[in-house]
């Protein structure tokens, strides 16, 4: 009765707020005058976002976002910088002080506003707004992309371990590219883990597909105590392995080769970290890999999983809407909530299962489970 009667109500909310007279009577009405702009803003700035996105891409192309984190500029120096006339200079500038991500410093100068400095700070946004141009290639017929379930797109052939291929055969060069865009992005996560969770309760710690091992380069910086394992495709352990020999990379990490597609290789650690790693993957993979972790743990042993999931407050939005077409485009995964990863973390065997609370949900949040 109360569903039939919530389903009257809401079919009757739509077509008022369908109606072209309701509309115009809104905006007559002070009290109602608000709503009706603010959501007429909210719709145009949903037509507009993709200008807005290729605002912030002609910031990060130019290098005005970094020149400006050293020192204000004038026009002329910024048209200069980027070979632009110093018309459509202004134009860009405008747009950019619009959205936030500079601001007039007067005299004709311009210096980062807020959000700007923001992302010039973590280089893990600028890494993803340089990438994004695959992406949008990608998007340019959406329904297409969603009717041919992503077959065909760019992203595929960039995270080339989702392109169908034996990833176990893929060489250093077919992995690099993906494999810094994960260091960069990673960045994002380090700091909330180790805020979050108490790593120094353990011994041993294996990053488990951890890209070229930023994250637990950050770790072996921070604590000095943590034995620090990395394991990830050959072709990725290939190039860590180069850096390491070259001094670029921790010597006292251990380094191995595997795939999940089987079982794990020995790694002795009490802790396996799932770093932005469960929702890259679709739910027969993820059964797989979170089983052989369960297998290959001490009794009391632990596992944490860490990424954006869609049941958040702050990543819901980012998690339907965004991740959910990046990983069709992608060829594989998908954004899960809370509750089905420690559901799938439930059927391989794990208990105690439960969700920390990080400081930005935006950059992940966190799920741990124990091996009885």
């Amino acid at each position: 009765m109360l569903l039939r009667l919530l389903g009257r109500w809401r079919r009757a909310r739509d077509r008022l707020l369908t109606s072209e007279r309701f509309q115009s009577a809104a905006l007559s009405f002070p009290p109602a005058r608000w709503i009706a702009r603010r959501r007429a803003r909210r719709l145009f700035d949903l037509c507009a976002g993709f200008v807005y996105s290729q605002v912030l891409l002609a910031l990060v192309q130019t290098g005005w976002l970094r020149r400006l984190a050293e020192s204000p500029c004038s026009v002329s120096e910024l048209a200069a910088a980027a070979d632009l006339p110093e018309d459509s200079a202004r134009r860009l500038l405008s747009a950019g002080c619009e959205l936030e991500l500079i601001e007039a410093r007067g005299e004709g100068r311009y210096g980062l506003a807020a959000l700007g400095a923001a992302a010039v700070g973590n280089p893990g946004v600028l890494a993803m707004v340089e990438h994004h141009p695959m992406f949008y290639r990608d998007l340019e017929q959406p329904v297409r992309l969603l009717r041919e379930r992503g077959k065909g797109a760019e992203l595929r052939s960039f995270w080339s371990y989702a392109d169908g291929r034996d990833p176990t055969q893929l060489g250093a060069a077919e992995v690099a590219a993906y494999s810094r865009l994960m260091a960069a992005s990673n960045s994002f996560v380090a700091e909330e883990i180790a805020a979050a969770y108490p790593l120094r309760r353990h011994k041993r710690v294996l990053d488990l597909g951890g890209g070229n091992g930023q994250f637990v380069a950050y770790l072996a910086g921070r604590f000095k105590n943590l034995q620090l394992v990395l394991l990830d495709l050959p072709g990725v352990i290939e190039e860590v392995q180069r850096c390491q020999r070259a001094g670029e990379f921790p010597a006292n990490i251990e380094l191995l080769a595997g795939n999940f597609n089987g079982p794990l290789p020995a790694h002795g650690a009490d802790l396996v970290m799932l770093v932005r790693v469960v929702h890259d993957h679709d739910d027969a993979v993820v059964a797989r890999l979170l089983r052989s972790v369960f297998e290959s743990l001490p009794g009391g042993g632990q596992v944490l999983v860490a990424e954006p999931m869609a049941d958040s407050r702050e990543a819901g939005r980012i998690g339907a809407a965004y991740f959910g077409l990046y990983f069709l485009a992608m060829g594989q995964g998908r954004s899960r909530s809370a509750v089905e990863i420690a559901e799938l973390m439930r059927s391989a065997g794990f208990v105690k299962v439960r969700r920390l609370a990080t400081r930005l949900e935006i950059h992940a949040q966190l799920l741990t489970g124990t091996r009885p």
